[in-house]
């Protein structure tokens, strides 16, 4: 199965992806699953699970105080500002899966880098090595080349927050019913991807303020 696992929807705040819309596009360019990973909220995965339950993977990407990370077979949200090893461990106490996206993008202030990372590695379970929104390559090669170094495993996703983007990264793996099945497969997946165009990054933005305006009236 095709497994895209980084996946934005309107609830997360540079987002305006309906959740009708992730399914209709999932069906669509043969995902079998998509991990909704919104900004610092489990809301909008939730809603997806009950609408699509066999397409969901519920999931959160988390902003700590030293960079992003990313979390699956979630049930309760975690919140926002916590240090990267208490955030890992109130994950693990709901018995979910860590990841780190986009782990080594320079581009990107919400990235660890490698000086916050190296320190937290073995507390994680994968690295994404191929983020069709990271737009130097050698910035995943550099992702993927770690995580071979440290026997983690490797995610991929279109950390897409429009409906175009959805699909542009998945893992191809064996099919899995559960967090365990999910690790197993996800040792023996095989990462496809495309860069996504410059110009999406913009949109986000666009997004965001649009949101902020739209709060604060």
């Amino acid at each position: 199965m095709k497994v895209d696992l980084h996946v934005h929807t309107c609830y997360s705040r540079d987002s305006l992806t309906p959740l009708e819309a992730v399914i209709e596009v999932a069906h669509k360019r043969g995902i079998d699953k998509v991990a909704i990973t919104d900004h610092d909220r489990l809301a909008g995965a939730l809603a997806l699970r009950e609408m699509a339950p066999e397409l969901t993977i519920v999931g959160e990407e988390i902003t700590t105080t030293a960079g992003e990370i990313i979390a699956y077979f979630l049930e309760e949200e975690i919140p926002a500002g916590l240090p990267p090893e208490e955030a890992i461990a109130r994950v693990r106490e709901q018995g979910g899966v860590v990841g780190v996206p986009h782990p080594l993008d320079r581009l990107r202030r919400q990235a660890m880098g490698e000086e916050r990372l190296l320190p937290i590695l073995g507390l994680v379970d994968a690295l994404e090595v191929f983020n069709s929104r990271t737009l130097f390559p050698g910035n995943n090669r550099r992702a993927e080349e770690l995580a071979r170094a440290h026997g983690l495993l490797q995610t991929a996703g279109s950390d897409a927050h429009t409906i175009w983007e959805i699909g542009h990264a998945y893992v191809e793996m064996p099919p899995f019913n559960d967090k365990e099945e999910f690790l197993q497969s996800l040792a023996r997946g095989r990462i496809f991807g495309r860069t996504t165009i410059p110009l999406i990054h913009f949109i986000s933005i666009w997004v965001k303020i649009r949101k902020l305006i739209e709060r604060s009236v």
